[in-house]
């Protein structure tokens, strides 16, 4: 399903049929203990242990209390830095702090002095009553705040926006990077396809330093939601066309340039990526994929500008840069330039 801006109508029809990633709701078990400042810490956390839930319904800095106590718990158990332990502690931590609940009704939270989080309303339009865990509502939270304030990224003149669960960059050496090369890119400028679009700053810069069109991909729904939202009727909207998909989704066209900004660190044996956190991680296939795709889909003269770290390497999760192997072996491609950040 390709979503044209040239048809405002259809565009905002199809994006409407979209359906947003959210944590869904949390069924409550009869036997859930409910939870205040004055109870008991290690008997809760013992029934946490337990695999029971824990209902916050006095005051939300009571959950924070909770949360912070799980925490030093937690910290204690995996008492070392080493990679396992760390493992150890954020999938024990996950699995924990999943059972510590809040109830949410008409699209608030019930307890005190809680904080209003719009997300409650706009991701859970029909339900009136509903249960989320602690961790889920500070995510929830946190990128609400993002949504309302805006994010200033260098180089593009206004805020972006970003919807829930859309990865937006916290550092922005790469970006500063690919702005400064577009500055003296000297091809044609009529057509850039943006794969992995996230929260569009990549096409952004596209359509500043002169390119005509930008076509941007995205396996998240959320970006396409979001993306779709904030550009509204505008002009930008007629520049930047967006589609649900992997990789090329059905885009299979000549075109002079190809923006990629993958993720940076292979997912770790064992471990299930999901939602946010596929911007992050990539799996084995990935990059094979993206270069034979590639390759089918560029002119004569044409480039891939990749937005890449070595993060994998320094935190020694591999010892293998995808697009070096590539280089050394695929056949497929020539390095023009590599631009790295000043040390």
């Amino acid at each position: 399903m390709i979503l044209h801006s040239r048809s405002s109508k259809f565009f905002k029809m199809a994006v409407s049929n979209l359906q947003a990633n959210r944590p869904p709701p949390i069924q409550l078990n009869s036997t859930t203990i409910s939870f205040h400042k004055t109870s008991s810490i290690n008997a809760t956390i013992t029934t946490l242990l337990a695999g029971e839930q824990i209902l916050i319904n006095d005051f939300y800095s009571d959950g924070l209390l909770l949360v912070k106590s799980l925490q030093d718990y937690l910290t204690k158990k995996h008492s070392t830095n080493s990679f396992q332990h760390q493992r150890e502690y954020r999938a024990e931590y996950r699995a924990l702090s999943n059972l510590i609940l809040l109830e949410i009704q008409s699209h608030k939270l019930i307890v005190k002095k809680a904080p209003q989080i719009g997300w409650l309303k706009k991701l859970y339009p029909d339900e009136t009553k509903f249960y989320l865990s602690f961790s889920q509502i500070q995510g929830l939270n946190s990128a609400w705040q993002w949504y309302i304030n805006g994010i200033s990224i260098p180089g593009i003149r206004n805020k972006i926006h970003p919807y829930y669960g859309v990865y937006f960059p916290t550092r922005f050496e790469h970006i500063q990077l690919f702005d400064h090369w577009l500055k003296y890119y000297t091809g044609t400028k009529k057509f850039a396809i943006d794969i992995g679009i996230g929260c569009g700053v990549l096409s952004l810069l596209l359509i500043k330093h002169g390119f005509q069109k930008s076509f941007g991909t995205d396996i998240n729904p959320n970006a396409i939601i979001g993306l779709a939202e904030s550009m509204g009727d505008t002009k930008l909207s007629r520049m930047i066309d967006i589609e649900m998909g992997h990789l090329f989704c059905n885009y299979d066209k000549k075109i002079e340039l190809i923006v990629f900004n993958p993720p940076w660190i292979p997912i770790p044996k064992g471990e299930i990526v999901e939602n946010l956190d596929e911007a992050i991680y990539y799996n084995e296939k990935l990059f094979s994929e993206f270069f034979i795709e590639a390759e089918s889909r560029l002119l004569p003269d044409a480039k891939i500008a990749i937005l890449f770290s070595n993060i994998a390497q320094i935190t020694n999760s591999t010892d293998q840069h995808p697009i070096e192997q590539e280089l050394l072996t695929g056949g497929r491609y020539k390095l023009v330039n590599c631009f790295k950040k000043d040390s």
